[in-house]
């Protein structure tokens, strides 16, 4: 059995997917018409699958943004998001997933009337029918559009659900223009409620928001991070010397929740073997691999850690220490962390290499 064939069955942890980007594109199709959204390009499913996975491969975080009018058009109703939710809770279970957390912008499903906590209510339903009985544990963070401005109201929405299925908040859309300290007072609330954080940082902009992000703003996480390359250093002898801030975000254990196949798609890099994943994991960063956009980047979990596979030569030692780092930087209880380390994640391993060294 190939390398590629046990990674299929690895256990995985996914820190980093929004609801609105892994639609099946049937589904999309079969809501836009039981809603009367009548903008699709597309009511052929395959067509509109390649349509979005064609939309996305345009190099720009703004242009792949854009896709995503049509999955939010269609999600304007209870039915409409707790079906997505549930879909979406079966999908990763199906791909091995064993821990997720997927985060939603409930300010973005309100055309149809419905409330912000109904929006809450409704994708937490969803993804509780969809883990049922599998071994997914699944949380939702909720996210507030950076270019907005009701941030602060958002952040009080995701505490006000914590004991309900959402375990952290974020900040997400176009990154340049749009500072994470321009929602200053809802990290606030949320680090003075002893809540959870994480924001897109380094994505499509440098150090300033990675720096903002995790010394102004109380970020746990880094929702891509990549760009902290800039602050990275290598030689032509191949000497690598570390900056001030990347050095503090490895020093620390600052999660990167790194998306290799939607990062090629925004331009960051060219192909998954150029991707800074490469040598971010060599340096020993707190490194996750995500989906970030499952339906626009035509993508999976599997999928994603197979691409690294391919380009690094990552084998199931490689998987095993970017899941548990994944699962270590989970805004879940400790308790619950280790559960699912020394319960699924190590005994799982341990099976497939055993099988690799038999040739099984």
């Amino acid at each position: 059995m190939s390398t590629a064939d046990l990674i299929a069955r690895a256990p995985k942890a996914l820190l980093h997917d929004h609801l609105d980007g892994g639609l099946r594109p049937r589904t999309v199709v079969e809501l836009a018409s039981e809603y009367g959204y009548g903008d699709l390009p597309t009511t052929d499913p395959d067509e509109l699958a390649h349509w979005f996975n064609r939309g996305a491969k345009r190099n720009d975080l703004v242009l792949y943004l854009e896709t995503f009018a049509h999955t939010g058009g269609v999600m304007q109703h209870r039915d409409a998001i707790e079906r997505v939710a549930y879909e979406c809770a079966q999908d990763l279970a199906a791909d091995g997933v064993v821990y997720a957390e997927v985060r939603f912008a409930p300010e973005l499903h309100l055309e149809a009337g419905l409330t912000l906590d109904e929006v809450v209510t409704a994708v937490v339903d969803g993804f509780r029918r969809g883990s049922d009985g599998t071994d997914l544990t699944i949380y939702a963070l909720v996210t507030a559009m950076r270019q907005a401005a009701r941030s602060f109201e958002i952040a009080e929405l995701a505490v006000r659900h914590r004991d309900a299925g959402v375990v952290g908040f974020d900040i997400a859309g176009p990154e340049a223009g749009f500072p994470p300290t321009r929602h200053l007072d809802a990290f606030q609330h949320v680090n003075g409620e002893n809540f959870h954080s994480t924001i897109h940082a380094g994505e499509a902009f440098g150090l300033p928001s990675i720096w903002e992000a995790v010394q102004l703003c109380g970020a746990e996480r880094l929702g891509h991070g990549v760009r902290l390359v800039d602050d990275i250093q290598v030689n032509p002898d191949g000497d690598v010397r570390l900056g001030k801030l990347a050095s503090y975000i490895r020093d620390r254990r600052i999660p990167l929740e790194v998306c290799p196949t939607s990062n090629v798609n925004t331009g960051i890099a060219p192909t998954i073997a150029d991707h800074p994943i490469g040598m971010l994991r060599r340096l020993r960063f707190r490194v996750t691999i995500n989906t970030d956009n499952r339906l626009m980047s035509d993508t999976s979990m599997t999928a994603e850690m197979i691409a690294c596979h391919e380009a690094f030569g990552w084998g199931l030692d490689d998987m095993q220490w970017l899941t548990v780092n994944a699962v270590k930087s989970a805004f879940a209880s400790f308790p619950e962390r280790i559960k699912i380390i020394d319960g699924i994640v190590k005994p799982r391993y341990a099976m497939l290499k055993a099988e690799q060294e038999l040739g099984v």
